[in-house]
């Protein structure tokens, strides 16, 4: 009897562990609209394996990231820190020195903390010389791209000789040295088959898998098995691919027996970038896209599932951002914190759909360019106020066509601005003249943002609480 007791205990305590313990799959998509998938709006296509996480899980409807630009986007994401805090700024191009510093934690560092094994596969973009690569910074595992799939010498724009040759990199070391356009059609289905052998080889041990596809970024490339298969254009295939690749490391799970135990972050980094036209997503009724800090810049797709932990089938509008991810996993495994400041917060409450949960920051800042604070909502997402900048926008030119861009126009803001959010998500009307408290608010909260994190456009470039990227000479 004694005996059987110390099993039962045994296999409670196994059991809690497991709990305490999830698998973690963040599903990183690459300037993708809110309004590219099915379960968001997405017209004349379908995403059937996206659209199950949703209904097996939860749509987060106002999912923002702090800045709508790639490099900056994955810092946030990866160190629950507004990127400029950082000194992760904009897109890193391939002759930049600098990266990711490596005094930051990273999501794969807080949660080896705990034991897991970790990959990252696909798009880094975070540093591509050897001191800012993932294997630098807690993952395990490495295969993509260092960068943009677009930072080759085939870019649309670039003169000959502005980019480099565009390489693959396994773990540390570059296994091809030059991606042709062949080698971009199999890049998601190169990446899936690296993520599902990743779970095949981990099914015993808690594991992080960071999966961010290159795609839908430009240029778009699609397999074979999917090419002209939607009928409605090359971006709508390209989409269907990556709904196919959700389903395969959905199946790996569940193969594995894993699906119960495994927490599946599904987003993207930023809006679609819509000087692309017909090769670029929707933000459906969201105003601009990428590059901007209107919400069709920063509002993202957020779904997440993990059985019993967060509800099925259920939708929050309250508001959450990148940076909330980090501190969220720490407190949900048990991890240790960074000693240095961050700035996401613990959002579990809300992700697992307990009554009454609020947000527990009181403002987010949304910052673009160098390092302008352009943008300041406050926690709940209901009121944003816009600051004074300039802002890129397409106006009224006709819509590009075949991968080739248009070119933006500059539009000003000339004095702040003010959007109720919950009654006017495509940020039309503006109230500054109507609720000066609540300008007041905000603006005071920018007046504290500054104070910490800086503001170009005030002639702050540096805040008192920034950190220095990471700087390496180049070869």
């Amino acid at each position: 009897m004694r005996y059987l007791l110390a099993a039962v205990c045994l296999s409670l305590a196994s059991l809690v562990q497991a709990a305490n313990q999830p698998n973690i799959v963040v599903i990183f998509m690459d300037d993708m609209g809110y309004a590219d998938v099915s379960c968001f709006g997405a017209q004349g296509y379908t995403t059937p394996n996206i659209d199950r996480l949703a209904q097996e899980g939860r749509k987060f409807t106002n999912f923002h990231v702090p800045q709508p630009v790639c490099s900056a986007s994955r810092a946030g994401l990866l160190t629950g820190c507004y990127p400029n805090r950082i000194g992760i700024h904009g897109a890193l191009s391939p002759k930049a020195t600098h990266g990711l510093s490596a005094d930051e934690m990273t999501l794969a560092e807080l949660v080896k903390q705990k034991g897991y094994a970790t990959a990252a596969v696909g798009k880094w973009h975070l540093g591509h010389l050897p001191p800012f690569l993932p294997t630098q910074h807690g993952f395990d595992e490495y295969y993509g791209l260092p960068y943009s799939n677009d930072m080759w010498p085939f870019h649309p724009e670039a003169k000959p000789g502005s980019y480099p040759k565009l390489p693959m990199i396994e773990n540390d070391h570059v296994v091809d040295e030059e991606v042709t356009p062949e080698d971009q059609t199999r890049l998601t289905t190169d990446y899936t088959t690296k993520a599902v052998g990743f779970i095949d080889r981990n099914k015993d041990k808690p594991f992080f898998l960071y999966l961010a596809h290159s795609m839908v970024h430009v240029p778009l490339y699609v397999s074979e098995k999917y090419n002209g298969k939607s009928g409605k254009g090359l971006f709508a295939d390209v989409m269907m691919e990556v709904d196919w690749s959700v389903g395969q490391v959905m199946q790996a799970l569940e193969k594995n027996g894993l699906k119960d135990n495994t927490w599946v972050i599904f987003t993207s980094d930023n809006g679609p970038w819509l000087s692309y036209g017909d090769h670029a997503g929707s933000a459906g009724i969201l105003r601009e896209g990428k590059g901007t800090i209107w919400e069709g810049g920063t509002r993202v797709t957020g779904i997440m599932r993990w059985p019993e932990q967060i509800p099925a089938g259920t939708t929050t509008d309250t508001m959450m951002m990148t940076i909330d991810l980090l501190p969220t996993v720490a407190a949900v495994i048990g991890a240790d914190l960074p000693d240095h400041p961050i700035d996401g917060m613990n959002v579990w409450p809300i992700i697992h759909g307990e009554e009454g949960a609020k947000n527990p920051h009181d403002s987010y800042a949304f910052y673009y360019h160098q390092n302008e604070l352009q943008a300041v909502t406050s926690g709940d997402g209901r009121w944003k106020l816009i600051l004074p900048h300039t802002f890129r926008t397409l106006g009224n030119q006709s819509k590009a066509t075949g991968g080739k861009p248009v070119k933006y126009q500059p539009e000003k803001v000339l004095e702040a601005e003010l959007y109720d959010l919950y009654a006017d998500l495509s940020e039309s009307k503006n109230l500054a003249a109507q609720s000066p408290e609540i300008m007041a608010e905000l603006q005071k909260q920018a007046v504290l943002i500054r104070a910490e994190l800086g503001d170009q456009l005030m002639k702050m470039p540096r805040g008192k609480g920034t950190r220095e990227a990471g700087h390496a000479l180049a070869k």
